[in-house]
């Protein structure tokens, strides 16, 4: 919702709430140039921990994965479900995880995806991996600019 000034100019109505962050992973393009594929890489590898992490917890449906990271990140995140599928089965054939057709709570039928032994422990290198990378760029970006 927004207010118009007396200036005619709209502003925002506080407190602000910035608009949902889209995780959406276009398959990569062999015309890419090496740095947009590393780019997509380092993407993927964010979605990929965000599906390892919220299997850890239970086994869940792909609807139900990508509610939980929005439910969880509070609505920052939104996982296209475009994006989220081919995740999975990439998921599923590097053995991370599992998946299952059974009954979901609506009583259809579903694939029920869960985290393998494989998986947890590259959950757990995922991890450690993203807290280097997020420990490497807050130094970063605490550094004076004067």
């Amino acid at each position: 919702m927004s207010n118009v000034n007396k200036s005619g100019d709209q502003s925002i109505t506080w407190p602000f709430v910035p608009p949902p962050l889209l995780l959406t992973f276009d398959k990569c393009d062999p015309t890419m140039n090496r740095m947009a594929r590393q780019k997509q890489d380092l993407l993927q590898g964010t979605l990929d921990l965000l599906i390892l992490q919220t299997l850890a917890l239970e086994p869940m449906h792909g609807w139900g994965i990508s509610q939980r990271i929005q439910q969880v990140s509070r609505d920052v995140l939104r996982v296209n479900q475009g994006s989220l599928y081919p995740a999975l089965h990439r998921l599923e054939q590097q053995g991370w995880i599992d998946a299952e057709w059974d009954a979901s709570e609506n009583n259809r039928q579903a694939k029920y995806y869960r985290l393998t032994r494989t998986g947890r422990r590259q959950l757990t290198e995922e991890r450690e991996n993203w807290a280097r990378m997020t420990d490497a760029v807050t130094r970063i970006l605490q550094t004076d600019q004067s």
